[in-house]
């Protein structure tokens, strides 16, 4: 069982640190071990995990048969929202006989003041470490199940890209086209997008993290689209950037050098390249033809559980690709009073370089 094999390295590390405990605390980090997506909003969640002793999941009691359901076989802690959980854990935790001095590993970017008090109170001495790199490790390198869903959930995403486009008429808003592509990835089962959908008109472009509102489209204006779905849990990302009715000479020119930047940084990666070449060599593409001021973010960032996870492909990274990575690349440059483009692929990393999981046409399209 995959669960379990991941388990147990996480086990290894911590035996290998001689670390008593792992308090696992994010959705994203609970369902990698137990295949159990939880959004308990301010409701705990967690999973222990030790050394020698068994692993148990505390979650709300309104959310036990679907942990069961998703396949977790290990105890489970289930408290309605009468219920001190913290009471319920000590008790579980007191019954595996440890240590009155313990290490304890948390996800420190995750875990509040509140509930490291609470978790304190396990013992008569607690010590933290960080949990945070191990993990980051250990979701970096994808499995072939994991690439797979990523793959279908990228031909979703281009499939979104299409709804949209085909539905831009003259006068639409922005709204109007996040309203159909939704809706279209609704009716081939999509439950949920993984971030908000990004459409934008005009000059509007030209923000990187626009928000789609009641911009209403005309002739001449580009068109960005930023959207992802989340499949069996695993997310895409995929941008995509087309002219309405027809593009201007700037227009085409920044298109033409975002997608050469893009397929430069492409065609590097391969294992053992460093991360942040492939940022220098989309930036250097740009700032030789002038607009490098107009390229305000990193290349592109981890992607799998979570749309933006581990790592950051920002110019400063030296960490070298692994196989099996899966991560994005979408360069673009944004100019104010003219419009921006971006193009976004989601790409894993094979034993011979780069396969694109997003396929949606990269040409100018001019709707």
């Amino acid at each position: 069982m995959i669960q379990q094999q991941r388990l147990d390295r996480l086990t290894d590390w911590l035996k290998a640190g001689e670390i008593d405990a792992a308090f696992v605390h994010s959705s994203e980090n609970v369902y990698y071990f137990t295949n159990f997506m939880c959004h308990p909003h301010e409701r705990l969640l967690g999973l222990f995990v030790f050394q020698e002793a068994e692993s148990f999941l505390v979650c709300p009691k309104m959310e036990e048969q679907a942990a069961r359901e998703a396949g977790w076989t290990g105890h489970v802690i289930g408290y309605d929202d009468a219920e001190d959980p913290w009471a319920l854990i000590r008790e579980e935790w007191n019954r595996r006989s440890l240590k009155k001095r313990l290490n304890i590993a948390i996800e420190e970017h995750v875990v509040s003041y509140a509930r490291s008090q609470k978790l304190q109170t396990l013992a008569e001495e607690v010590r933290f470490c960080s949990l945070d790199e191990t993990l980051n490790q250990l979701r970096l390198v994808k499995d072939e199940r994991e690439r797979q869903i990523l793959k279908e959930a990228a031909r979703l995403a281009d499939e979104a890209v299409q709804a949209g486009i085909e539905h831009l008429k003259e006068g639409c808003t922005e709204m109007d086209i996040v309203a159909q592509i939704e809706l279209a990835m609704k009716q081939k089962g999509v439950a949920a997008m993984s971030f908000p959908t990004m459409v934008l008109f005009g000059e509007k472009t030209a923000l990187p993290h626009g928000n789609p509102g009641m911009n209403r489209l005309k002739k001449g204006d580009l068109v960005l689209f930023d959207l992802g779905v989340v499949w069996n849990g695993y997310c895409s990302d995929i941008t995509r950037t087309v002219a309405f009715g027809s593009a201007g000479s700037k227009q085409r020119e920044i298109y033409r050098l975002v997608l050469e930047a893009q397929q430069a940084a492409i065609d590097a990666a391969r294992p053992g390249v460093r991360m942040g070449d492939l940022d220098q060599i989309a930036r250097k593409k740009i700032s030789d033809a002038g607009y490098g001021a107009y390229f305000t973010h990193r290349l592109g960032h981890g992607l799998g559980i979570s749309v933006h996870e581990y790592p950051s492909l920002h110019g400063n990274n030296d960490h070298p690709l692994k196989e099996g990575m899966v991560f994005t690349v979408e360069p673009g440059v944004y100019v104010p009073g003219v419009g921006g483009v971006r193009i976004e692929d989601d790409v894993y990393i094979a034993k011979d370089g780069a396969e694109l999981l997003t396929s949606f046409p990269k040409d100018l399209i001019i709707v």
